[in-house]
């Protein structure tokens, strides 16, 4: 008789041969089989941190130990149950998100292994094929919930409900959200769309970045089927482009997107665009996409105060199922104060430092945790910063820097910011040329073989190079 325990001993046997012993006791041990029905298996881990770290990183090798043993119809659930290990008689489980409510006293994840997706579907419409059904690509765990209001968001959150209440119907069309690095962006961005799809079930939102739909244009250029692009995102009712600064110097895509966007606004349909820099900051955007950005409501998101950064620490540990002295809370909330995704992620390792080494968060743990996590943070670098840091290097005005001079310290100058443009930040070689002297992008490329080239010949060129990158990675 086929058992879970006999199910996920002979899986144990594969995985076990295919990964390092350390990681193999530390992810694989302590799961533990608990249900085997109609070729679903049920297992439990001791959080939800545990279930997402597998789900991440050994999903494939779970996949092929499940379907060596069962075949490709295997199915696997988690069930997320977490024992507490500090002195209470009962165990406590992780409050279950709403879209997973039920009466059984522990969240269940249902992973279909055997149909997994990572990549986005392909959006054209297929001639012919009506009635399309197009995926959000929302992630549901981003919502207004979880989303805290404070005075550095309070802005940005309320236009962000107000679309979502009245899709298309307010004068914030478009919504321009913008601000700085793991600020919220992303999932605020998210949580208007998840608050439609609940409210408006038969409206069509659509999630995407900026990256991915400048891909999808260059592919339809390549297969000659631009107007199939065209009429898919026509058809949208909310569409979401996330970092639309991504269109900088590409004239091809900022053209397509002019038109669908114009067709959106035209017949009341919703735009959400997020961004890491407000309009009027934007460089290599076309004037007449630029002025349409301006025609809604920009909102920015700021960085968190203490009390919104203590509330945010409340309510990711409320939702986890973790309790916290307001003491440790305290101390992490005054000395991470950069921005939301740092915050989270040091209570992460707080709670898989508590959990994996069986210790109780105390002041101390937290000292150790935030010390060495703020240690290893890099500083956010823009280029406007990079030029800051180059001018004061070599004591001259940034405007010098940009000039049009042939003077040869001044061209070197030019070239290390363009280089360390380059290598600290996303931007593109149009967008660093146009920021840095209104270059374009062959001379930026130039600059950086330069750099290079120097770097292995001239002593003095390599020293500059290494004070430099000192001053950008501290």
């Amino acid at each position: 008789m086929i058992t879970a325990e006999s199910v996920w001993e002979n899986c144990l046997k594969f995985i076990k041969d295919n990964i390092q012993i350390q990681a193999y006791k530390t992810w694989f041990e302590p799961i533990k089989p608990i249900k085997f029905e109609n070729n679903v298996l049920s297992v439990q881990v001791p959080s939800k941190f545990f279930y997402e770290w597998l789900e991440e990183h050994y999903v494939k090798l779970l996949k092929l130990a499940l379907n060596k043993e069962l075949g490709e119809n295997a199915r696997l659930i988690y069930v997320i149950k977490m024992e507490n290990t500090f002195g209470n008689l009962s165990p406590f489980t992780e409050k279950i998100p709403s879209q997973y409510k039920t009466n059984i006293p522990s969240q269940k994840v249902d992973l279909s292994i055997g149909n997994l997706q990572t990549e986005l579907r392909n959006p054209f419409v297929i001639p012919g094929i009506k009635n399309l059904k197009i995926e959000s690509q929302l992630n549901p765990n981003y919502t207004f919930d979880n989303f805290l209001e404070g005075d550095a968001n309070r802005l940005a959150r309320s236009a962000g409900l107000a679309v979502s209440n009245k899709p298309g119907g307010t004068s914030f069309n478009p919504l321009l959200i913008f601000g700085g690095v793991g600020l919220g962006k992303t999932h605020l961005a998210h949580a208007i769309g998840v608050n439609v799809k609940e409210k408006f079930p038969e409206k069509t939102v659509l999630y995407i970045s900026a990256e991915k739909f400048t891909q999808q244009y260059i592919d339809s250029v390549k297969k000659n089927n631009r107007n199939d692009f065209i009429h898919f995102y026509q058809i949208i009712d909310v569409l979401i482009i996330d970092d639309v600064q991504f269109f900088s110097g590409k004239t091809g895509t900022q053209d397509v997107f002019f038109h669908i966007f114009n067709h959106l606004h035209q017949n009341g349909k919703q735009v959400i665009l997020t961004s890491d820099k407000a309009p009027v900051d934007m460089q290599d955007i076309e004037q007449r996409l630029l002025s349409r950005f301006k025609w809604g409501l920009s909102a920015e998101l700021q960085r968190p105060d203490y009390e919104t950064r203590v509330s945010i620490l409340k309510n990711k540990l409320y939702r986890d199922g973790v309790e916290i002295s307001d003491e440790v809370i305290d101390y992490v909330a005054k000395n991470i104060k950069v921005n939301v995704r740092e915050l989270e992620g040091a209570v992460i390792s707080l709670i898989a430092q508590s959990s994996f080494n069986k210790k109780e968060i105390t002041i101390e743990l937290a000292k150790g945790v935030v010390e060495k996590f703020v240690k290893n943070t890099k500083r956010e670098v823009s280029i406007d910063y990079i030029q800051k840091i180059v001018s004061e290097y070599f004591q001259m005005d940034v405007s010098t820097l940009q000039s049009k001079t042939r003077k040869r310290h001044i061209v070197q100058a030019r070239q290390l910011a363009m280089f360390f443009a380059k290598k600290f930040t996303k931007a593109s070689l149009a967008s660093i040329g146009s920021q840095i002297g209104r270059r374009d992008h062959a001379t930026v490329l130039h600059a950086c073989k330069t750099v290079d080239n120097l770097s292995f010949t001239d002593k003095q060129f390599r020293k500059y190079v290494e004070d430099l990158s000192k001053k950008f990675t501290v």
